[in-house]
């Protein structure tokens, strides 16, 4: 940003410019559109972030985002809580829910094993699946991460993890194109690539 510019304004289109996918115009943008607020928006802005760090945990069951000890897929009886879905993170379960279609219950990972970039299985929410898969009568775990190398490798990883459990564990079919994001998919693509998925 210019060197004309008041400093306050600076730092708060570089701490925009941190978020992904925000560019330095688009984050002078915002920094600029923000000072043009009221006080009283600016401060429910920030109180809407503060309020979402304080308040939201990982649900105790699937690891999903919450603001309960049980987020509300996992505590609605009306669900099949035989099947889990596992996926990669929060934002796939959102895309999942958009479908209206599936009925499980999910499983966030939150990352994929990449050894690349130094996320190894150890750092996933895999140990917990593992507890839940002990505890719960679950028939089918569907592993819905992306069609990607690190999607194609922990889906590996988990099926073999879970071959002794004598579960059922099938991958989506990909109607999904290789290298997708599970995110933006459309809703039609997401449920077939759902209801013809293959046992792995």
């Amino acid at each position: 940003m210019a060197d004309h510019n008041a400093l306050p304004l600076v730092v708060l289109t570089e701490q925009f410019a941190r978020l992904p996918g925000i560019g330095m115009k688009t984050a002078e943008r915002l920094a600029y559109y923000m000072i043009s607020r009221s006080e009283e928006e600016v401060s429910a802005f920030a109180e809407a972030l503060y309020a979402a760090k304080r308040e939201i945990r990982y649900c105790s069951c699937c690891q999903n985002l919450t603001d309960q000890e049980l987020c509300p897929i996992c505590a609605d009886d009306r669900r099949d809580h035989g099947t889990i879905c596992v996926v990669e993170g929060p934002k796939d379960v959102t895309a999942f829910e958009r479908t209206n279609e599936y009925n499980g219950v999910y499983h966030v990972l939150h990352g994929l094993i990449s050894p690349i970039d130094g996320v190894m299985p150890n750092q996933l929410k895999i140990r917990e699946l593992l507890a839940r898969l002990q505890k719960e009568d679950v028939r089918e775990v569907i592993m819905a991460t992306n069609p990607t190398v690190e999607g194609d490798a922990t889906a590996m990883y988990l099926a073999r993890l879970l071959k002794p459990m004598e579960i059922t564990v099938t991958r989506l079919a990909f109607g999904l194109p290789v290298g997708g994001i599970l995110e933006y998919a459309d809703e039609v693509t997401l449920f077939k690539a759902l209801e013809n998925r293959n046992e792995m």
